[in-house]
């Protein structure tokens, strides 16, 4: 993580707007420091929501490797007949 933007928690306080801003504008998220340590980092809400998606897409591709490993596989004939099976449900 790029943490080139760093701030104190009493200049978000203080300029919380135009933080807010900065960040909407460049993208890049904004360190806060809490005595001279990063203890929060502001994002904006679009790179937060691609952000959430890395990772639940992350989550699903540990889980299909886990599975694999655990020879919990289907091969393509054994998916077909279980779609087939679905629609002649219906």
């Amino acid at each position: 993580m790029n943490l080139s933007n760093t701030q104190t928690v009493a200049y978000l306080a203080s300029n919380a707007g135009e933080a807010v801003q900065q960040v909407n504008d460049t993208q890049a998220p904004m360190a806060i420091t809490v005595d001279g340590q990063v203890r929060a980092v502001v994002q904006d809400a679009d790179s937060y929501r691609k952000t959430q998606d890395q990772i639940a897409m992350l989550r699903l591709l540990a889980l299909g490797k886990q599975q694999i490993e655990q020879g919990e596989v289907l091969d393509h004939d054994a998916v077909v007949a279980l779609l087939t099976a679905e629609d002649d449900a219906r």
